[in-house]
């Protein structure tokens, strides 16, 4: 493989420190044998980036660098790269760990955006070969750096799961942000039915335009779970996808079918404690698995599903890096449907 020499040894990129974003001047580093460096294009926000800002993440770095999805051109490549050449469009995993097989704990600490691992706010990073995949043909930068840990989950919950989806099952979803949008989308390509709550008519009325079979407003429905157990005769959902944690899990116990599954994805109304209604997952012979984005296999198998469907994601607005507080203080009003991404080029 070849190798480029840049003659450029700094680069720019944006720090986190408690709050407060920070332009920052990176120092280019040499690159190892098996390692490559991108120059990223394109980034985007998730649930958990505004959780490390307001310190409900734990404890974080000084000078951490934000954001765990982006994609990029390959720029250089070490002298053992076997798997990438100069010029390959390329997004890198959540996990730097997880590579493929089942999920291990030390992989948690290899997330990126986090105290062992940098994120994806500046204009170049490096990575090891393993840790990469390519982006789908048909996806610009943009649309590909809103893969990695929302489009990831979304498959995760849907197809890698103990119990995977059918065609013909129905699939419940809460609410209209990145996760849940792809989880429409997937879910429909694959021909399963779908069954989508949020408090906006406006977005149920989009998600309805996206191919959402059924669409429940939960504010002026509050019971949801009685609802759509009306509205499928009595059936529920074969699989729930549970994003709101303490305030949703207790109705999802109770919409989802027999023999069903409830894939929790989010927690973004906090974290649940145990079940008042555990009995009912027994009785129903149904099943409540955690999600927590995936492997490098998975992504990988959603590329191809994504390629195969011709699906791109929905980005509802994108920023510059330097707009960086714009587009947190955006996406913190929770208006959004689909994606929030940032240009970095």
């Amino acid at each position: 493989m070849t190798t480029l020499n840049h003659a450029d040894t700094h680069h720019q990129g944006i720090v986190l420190n408690a709050s407060t974003f920070t332009p920052h001047k990176f120092l280019s580093e040499a690159l190892g044998p098996f390692e490559v460096k991108i120059a990223l294009q394109a980034a985007s926000l998730n649930a958990r980036d505004q959780m490390i800002r307001k310190g409900l993440y734990g404890e974080m770095p000084a000078d951490l660098v934000p954001l765990s999805d982006g994609a990029g051109e390959v720029i250089a490549v070490g002298e053992q790269v076997t798997k990438w050449s100069v010029g390959d469009r390329v997004m890198p995993t959540f996990f730097q760990d997880w590579l493929e097989g089942p999920f291990q704990p030390h992989a948690l600490s290899s997330a990126l955006s986090s105290a062992e691992q940098p994120g994806v706010l500046r204009e170049q990073a490096k990575f090891h070969q393993d840790t990469l995949v390519r982006v789908p043909d048909h996806m610009s930068f943009q649309d590909a750096a809103t893969l990695p840990c929302a489009g990831v989950t979304a498959w995760h919950a849907l197809f890698e799961q103990h119990r995977t989806l059918r065609p013909d099952d129905t699939v419940l979803i809460q609410g209209t942000g990145g996760v849940a949008i792809f989880a429409l989308q997937l879910a429909k390509a694959f021909g399963a039915r779908v069954a989508l709550i949020s408090s906006s008519d406006e977005k149920l009325e989009k998600a309805k335009e996206m191919g959402a079979d059924i669409t429940i407003n939960y504010k002026t429905t509050p019971d949801w779970d009685v609802e759509l157990r009306k509205l499928t005769d009595g059936h529920g959902a074969d699989v729930v996808l549970d994003l709101g944690g303490k305030e949703t899990l207790e109705r999802s116990i109770r919409a989802v079918a027999a023999h069903g599954l409830i894939t929790q994805v989010g927690v973004l109304t906090g974290w649940a404690h145990a079940p008042e209604n555990i009995s009912q997952l027994v009785l129903n012979n149904s099943s409540l698995s955690g999600v927590l984005v995936g492997s490098r296999a998975y992504f990988e198998n959603l590329c191809a599903f994504v390629s195969k469907h011709q699906i791109k994601p929905l980005i509802d607005k994108s920023f510059s890096m330097s707009q960086i507080n714009e587009a947190y203080a955006y996406m913190d009003q929770a208006q959004h449907m689909g994606k929030v991404t940032i240009d970095i080029a």
